[in-house]
């Protein structure tokens, strides 16, 4: 449920006009009942344009003029993954909180500073792994809780996507980054949800594009300390899946559409045990009305950080070892 009780508003600005803004994100901010779109920036003025002409706010050419300005409470950065360290520090510096596409950084050593420097000045940064905040995923812990597959023993989980035409961001080293750092990470995230936060890296293969220079998909398989395995897969050049499934003693449960469902689906548990079959239709929910949500709760009331953010980096840490213990094969 979105919060309507909250008395304070507040004042939202956008930098970077992505599509990701564009489709889910702004949507959200501008239903939501305390918030206030007041600035969006593009390096390109007619970018930004277009984007107030649908969300209200103005329009500024430059991030900065966006950052700096008083117009400002808060800050939404959809950029690519190289321009977050950066502008998130100048939002922060600023006395901006700061809501940043994930991963909210490309290394450890920046995450875990960044985060060190909103807690100095007491203000919230909160990464946007968006799935987290959809309730079907509490539906699945509670079940698991409960027994219903018995001890679990292993976790899997796929994120796949068709080709993206040439030139996407995706493709670009030193801006996307690859499949790996782009929507790799919400196959781990979702390992971290569900086991425990010891999870060590076993092996991983990534293969990496000859003529790119960026890892285009791979396979990670993780373990907790109990043995239990996780068996990770991600990558830019298969048909599109995301789902997961969890394994036990007494059975196995699986659900698709984790990571990206519409605001309307319905999401379908399958449990198969050895002698029956059962499948339960989940609630719909808008899990990027909830970040919003969540987002506003914590910096209205200054001592409440976001339900999540406990997990940025353990997050960040567990990737950087998966990129470490990896064998990249380049084709």
């Amino acid at each position: 449920m979105l919060s309507t009780s909250t008395a304070k508003r507040l004042r939202m600005g956008v930098v970077g006009c992505a599509d990701i803004a564009w489709r889910r994100t702004l949507p959200a901010m501008t239903s939501h009942s305390t918030i206030d779109v007041t600035m969006i920036a593009s390096r390109n003025l007619q970018r930004a344009t277009e984007f107030t002409d649908k969300f209200g706010g103005r329009p500024v050419e430059g991030y900065e003029h966006l950052t700096d300005s008083d117009e400002v409470d808060a800050v939404y950065i959809p950029l690519p993954l190289q321009l977050h360290a950066e502008w998130i520090e100048r939002c922060l510096d600023n006395g901006k909180h700061v809501l940043v596409e994930k991963p909210m950084t490309h290394s450890l050593s920046e995450t875990a500073r960044l985060l060190d420097l909103a807690k100095e000045r007491g203000l919230i940064l909160m990464e946007n792994y968006m799935f987290l905040y959809h309730s079907q995923h509490g539906e699945v812990r509670k079940l698991l809780t409960d027994g219903t597959i018995g001890e679990l023993r292993g976790f899997s989980s796929v994120f796949t996507i068709p080709p993206k035409p040439e030139g996407d961001i995706r493709y670009q080293q030193g801006v996307g980054g690859g499949a790996f750092l782009d929507f790799g990470g919400y196959p781990v995230r979702a390992a971290l949800h569900f086991l425990s936060d010891d999870l060590d890296v076993v092996g991983a293969v990534f293969r990496r594009s000859v003529g790119l220079g960026i890892v285009t998909s791979g396979q990670i398989l993780l373990s907790t300390s109990q043995g239990v395995g996780a068996q990770l897969t991600f990558g830019m050049e298969h048909s599109y899946r995301n789902t997961y499934s969890l394994s036990g003693s007494l059975g196995r449960m699986s659900l698709d559409r984790v990571f990206t469902p519409p605001d309307t689906h319905r999401p379908t548990l399958s449990l198969e045990w050895q002698d029956r079959r059962e499948q339960i239709t989940l609630a719909a929910d808008r899990q990027f009305a909830n970040v919003v949500d969540s987002f506003v709760t914590a910096t209205v009331k200054e001592d409440l950080a976001p339900p999540h953010n406990d997990g940025t980096l353990r997050q960040a840490e567990l990737i950087e070892r998966i990129q470490e213990v990896a064998r990249y094969v380049t084709v």
